[in-house]
């Protein structure tokens, strides 16, 4: 459960979601894997948490990690969408002493946050790691990615290809990688991942 290093200062790690279903409708509402993805990335003197959910399996493990890995620095926990507000109240709680009053989701110089208006969700552009950080609006599998299932859209105000439209501006952006949350993380040309995505979604 201890995070995978992707470039230096750029984390990731996996963990169990409790609220999973084991037996889901295809392409539903409930149809996503267990293990659901989180980020760490050090913007100094800053550590950014992106969606942070916390092992239930060697807890204690992760969090004496962490401990050590924050080393008393400020904490900013940024969530992508709502639905992944995950363990952001524990972990703003056990580093508010290292971090100013009201700031621990503040947005650090080193993240640019790309609001997906009318898709309820945020991504975050990390320029100096050349890497996307996704909620929900993007799935990964097999090393190709795709946008959500439509079911995963019942409550905003776009469809699917609404959201691919709502993601087009992003492929001005020199993406080498992308980090979902549902799957793998597409680790290289990124950019290229997400433009087939986003035609597959348009229909194109």
């Amino acid at each position: 459960m201890l995070p995978e290093e992707i470039v230096p200062g750029l984390l990731r790690w996996s963990a169990p979601h409790p609220e999973w279903v084991e037996r889901s409708t295809p392409a539903g509402p409930d149809d996503w894997g267990q293990m659901v993805g989180s980020v760490l990335y050090e913007v100094p003197p800053v550590v950014v948490l992106i969606d942070p959910l916390l092992p239930t399996d060697g807890r204690a493990e992760f969090l004496a990690w962490l401990d050590e890995r924050v080393a008393g620095r400020p904490v900013s926990i940024l969530t992508t969408i709502r639905w992944h507000r995950r363990d952001r109240k524990e972990l703003a709680r056990r580093y508010a002493a290292g971090t100013s009053p009201r700031a621990w989701n503040a947005i650090p110089p080193g993240v640019q946050p790309r609001p997906l208006r009318g898709a309820g969700e945020i991504v975050m552009w990390l320029p100096g790691a050349a890497a996307l950080v996704c909620g929900d609006c993007l799935i990964a599998g097999g090393g190709r990615l795709s946008v959500c299932p439509e079911s995963w859209l019942a409550d905003q105000r776009v469809d699917r290809q609404g959201l691919a439209a709502l993601m087009l501006p992003l492929l001005e952006l020199p993406i080498e990688r992308v980090l979902v949350s549902h799957g793998e993380p597409v680790l290289h040309d990124g950019r290229a991942a997400l433009s087939h995505a986003l035609r597959e979604a348009s229909g194109d």
